[in-house]
């Protein structure tokens, strides 16, 4: 066989590789978009749950102010506009979230020890409707993290690095749990008591 015919071969072969790893890069970021938009719906309906409950908790809770200015506060920051596009903005839309997903824990704890509050149908209502939000943002966000484990194993190993250079997609941060307080066990003789 000619070495021409070999050269272009074989450049044939490296061309239709590269472009295949293209295309699974670029798959993997569309899927990592859907699992941040995925995030996004459940975050919004977290967001429009907030009002409601603060202005529940507003009525019992006068010694609080700090706590439900602070989540409004908190709402406000993770309505901002982001670049999905760019893992800096995503990480920082992701803190905001888990920010206000702490603030909103500390709100339910502190209701705890507002008797009229917590027989309130109302603010029941609304803490089992958190808690389902909270548990469809922990479905996202675990589908999410698979997804930008997919893409950041294919643009961290070799030859991805070098396709994701040329196609400009960059690794994703993690969803991951900040708090040093949800890291440790649970004391069931604590809830218990």
């Amino acid at each position: 066989m000619d070495s021409s015919v070999i050269l272009l071969i074989v450049l044939g072969i490296v061309l239709g590789g590269g472009y295949a790893w293209y295309v699974a890069l670029i798959t993997r970021r569309n899927e990592v978009r859907e699992a941040m938009g995925s995030i996004d719906v459940q975050l919004r309906k977290r967001f429009d749950l907030l009002p409601n409950v603060v202005a529940l908790a507003q009525k019992f809770m006068t010694h609080e102010k700090e706590l439900l200015e602070g989540l409004t506060a908190l709402r406000a920051k993770v309505a901002e506009p982001y670049a999905k596009e760019d893992p800096a903005a995503v990480a920082t839309h992701l803190d905001a979230s888990r920010a206000l997903e702490t603030g909103m824990m500390r709100l339910f704890a502190v209701a705890e020890n507002y008797p009229e509050l917590r027989s309130a149908e109302t603010i029941t209502r609304a803490q089992a409707a958190f808690e389902e939000v909270e548990g469809n943002i922990a479905a996202a966000r675990r589908f999410y993290n698979s997804a930008v484990t997919r893409l950041n194993n294919a643009v961290e190993v070799f030859p991805g690095s070098i396709v994701a250079g040329f196609a400009k997609v960059q690794s994703f941060p993690f969803y991951e749990v900040e708090d040093a307080a949800a890291r440790q066990p649970v004391d069931v003789n604590q809830l218990m008591s």
